[in-house]
């Protein structure tokens, strides 16, 4: 060990919690999919909406979580029935 060594401040022991607590939630959204606790609900509130509007299959509802560029984007997509001829 040198004398510089000695002088060398260490990181915050603030930021290292902060850091050692988003590895650690990112490590339980994995375990369970990577998918948030909230797409579920947000599904059904989702399509319950649309069909005050339109009689949509619930199968034909889509949520997927993607992650890029250290963002989290939600995409929603509905198939929406033709018209009856």
């Amino acid at each position: 060990m040198g004398l510089l060594a000695l002088f060398r401040r260490s990181p915050p022991s603030a930021h290292v919690a902060k850091e050692r607590l988003r590895i650690i939630i990112q490590q339980e959204r994995d375990k369970r999919g990577g998918g948030p606790d909230y797409i579920p609900l947000m599904r059904r509130e989702l399509l319950e909406v649309i069909r005050k509007y339109v009689n949509v299959d619930p199968a034909a509802v889509q949520i997927n979580v993607e992650r890029e560029d250290g963002q989290e984007i939600l995409e929603f997509s509905v198939a929406l029935p033709e018209k009856a001829r």
